[in-house]
């Protein structure tokens, strides 16, 4: 059986209290390895080393610290196939989809190999009489990360890449559902030349989440999960005195207007609701036909589309997604399925009892579609986190809009339409973080910010783009004078102006 350990100090560590928890192959439904659930102790060890190794690392110029990330960046490429081959093997999702993953976090490495020019702070010279002002960035020092199981080497790329290019060491609590790729990146971070406890990988449930919140020496923590949990991870890092980035869940809609292209709108959303189980925070859950004429093509479309997904192991190179990543996941989306015919929902596709030949004992689930859902059902207040698509139908643009923006969850929502005026006018208005216009998963490029409203993110700053640099970094303002002559006795005694 594989044993999968903590990376601390540079090196693979297994810990000392022998606490495990199973790692599955969801497509066969078996353990495959185990991974060591740590808790203070190892977080201590680990914290230990980040204090030594991060003042030496936050000296190096940028420019060094970018070319470590350069490095990075070319070691990850190099190992694509293999970091998709781990990462697809313990979450489920097909290789293509995992390849997604990886370089959607290698986009954050790119934007962080441009550190330099970021750091670069403000300067006034002649704000008063012989003095000058000027700001600069500086790390926080030691800070952590805990990622969801979804993206096991996107979202940990988009924490580590900023907060290591700004000088800081970094710690890693990955999901224990996948946590294999996570430590292979610590592995290549160290073969690219970033020096041992500046990335590190712990491993646990909540007793390390626990931890990281409450070590006085962790200054900030960045977070993604169930909003549930988002809520707990903020308001107890908060208590503590640490910086907290915390998203959360999600219930993207997607609007269709009577003038889209369906066609183009039915392809985007088969991808946005059933691509990778629907296991995804930007995820389109939720289609919004605008009148019944709208709502009847849709449905109809939606029906041949569906009928022709493939639902396949993750290496099947055809399959259009994989099994769900784990039985308890797979059981809890096909509760809600059931919950949803419970409430009144039309079930029009079923997609409980899939079975895939050979693979019987497999985490899968099919598509699945409901009609006539409304804003009163649990199914549609809740996140599902599966493959799963619901439609409501609205009948006015007014109506459509008021779902997303009354919604507790604010994270994605797209709007479809030819019509530039309904377009501008659903950007201003709409009660949401992330918007797209034709577009089914807005989730921004790397030099913007990720980032939902309302219980879909807790904290005030943003995460990636020029928002992560903010987060990972203080901001140290600076006011001088050199001596000239003589200095007034009385000058002292008087608020300080630039007059």
């Amino acid at each position: 059986m594989r044993a999968i350990h903590h990376f601390i100090d540079g090196a693979s560590h297994a810990g000392d209290d022998g606490r495990q928890g199973d790692v599955f192959d969801p497509n066969i439904g078996a353990v495959q390895a185990r991974v060591g659930l740590g808790a203070q102790a190892q977080l201590d060890r680990a914290v230990a080393g980040a204090l030594a190794a991060q003042p030496a690392w936050a000296a190096t110029n940028p420019q060094r610290r970018a070319r470590v990330m350069f490095a990075f960046k070319a070691l990850v490429e190099k190992n694509m196939e293999e970091l998709a081959r781990l990462l697809s093997s313990e979450h489920g999702k097909v290789i293509a989809d995992s390849k997604g993953d990886i370089q959607r976090g290698l986009e954050v490495i790119e934007f962080a190999c441009g550190i330099p020019h970021m750091l670069k702070g403000e300067y006034t010279q002649g704000a008063g009489p012989g003095i000058d002002v000027y700001s600069l960035r500086q790390p926080l020092g030691v800070v952590a990360g805990i990622t969801p199981f979804n993206f096991p080497a996107m979202i940990p790329m988009w924490m580590f890449g900023p907060a290591i290019a700004c000088g800081n060491a970094f710690i890693l609590k990955p999901s224990e559902r996948d946590p294999s790729v996570p430590v292979r990146l610590a592995e290549l971070a160290k073969e690219a030349g970033l020096p041992d406890g500046i990335l590190q990988v712990v491993h646990g449930d909540k007793a390390m989440v626990d931890a990281i919140l409450d070590h006085p020496e962790i200054r900030a923590v960045s977070f993604v999960g169930s909003s549930d949990i988002a809520h707990y991870v903020y308001q107890r890092g908060a208590v503590a005195g640490k910086r907290v980035q915390a998203m959360g869940g999600a219930k993207n809609h997607g609007i269709i207007m009577p003038d889209a292209d369906l066609d183009q709108a039915v392809s985007d959303i088969m991808g946005a609701a059933y691509g990778s189980a629907g296991e995804r925070c930007m995820a389109l859950p939720v289609v919004v036909p605008v009148g019944e004429k709208t709502a009847g093509a849709l449905r109809e479309r939606l029906l041949t589309a569906i009928a022709g997904l493939k639902i396949g192991v993750s290496t099947d190179a055809d399959a259009h997604y994989g099994p769900v990543v784990t039985a308890q996941h797979k059981a809890k989306i096909e509760n809600y399925i059931q919950m949803g015919v419970d409430e009144g929902a039309e079930l029009v596709v079923d997609g409980r009892g899939f079975s895939l030949q050979g693979h019987e004992d497999g985490y899968f689930v099919g598509p699945t579609l409901f009609d006539r859902v409304t804003p009163e059902m649990r199914t549609y207040k809740e996140e599902i986190f599966g493959p799963v698509l619901q439609m409501v139908r609205a009948q006015s643009f007014e109506e459509a809009l008021a779902l997303p923006s009354k919604h507790s969850y604010g994270n994605g929502v797209a709007l479809f339409t030819r019509d530039g005026h309904a377009a501008r006018e659903f950007v201003g208005r709409v009660n949401v973080g992330m918007v797209g216009i034709n577009v089914p998963i807005p989730v921004p490029v790397a030099y913007h910010s990720f980032g939902g409203w309302k219980r879909s993110g807790f904290g005030d700053i943003n995460q990636y783009g020029m928002e992560g640099v903010r987060f990972y970094t203080k901001t140290k303002v600076v006011t001088q004078r050199w001596p000239e002559g003589a200095a007034s006795g009385d000058s002292a005694f008087i608020i300080p102006t630039m007059g």
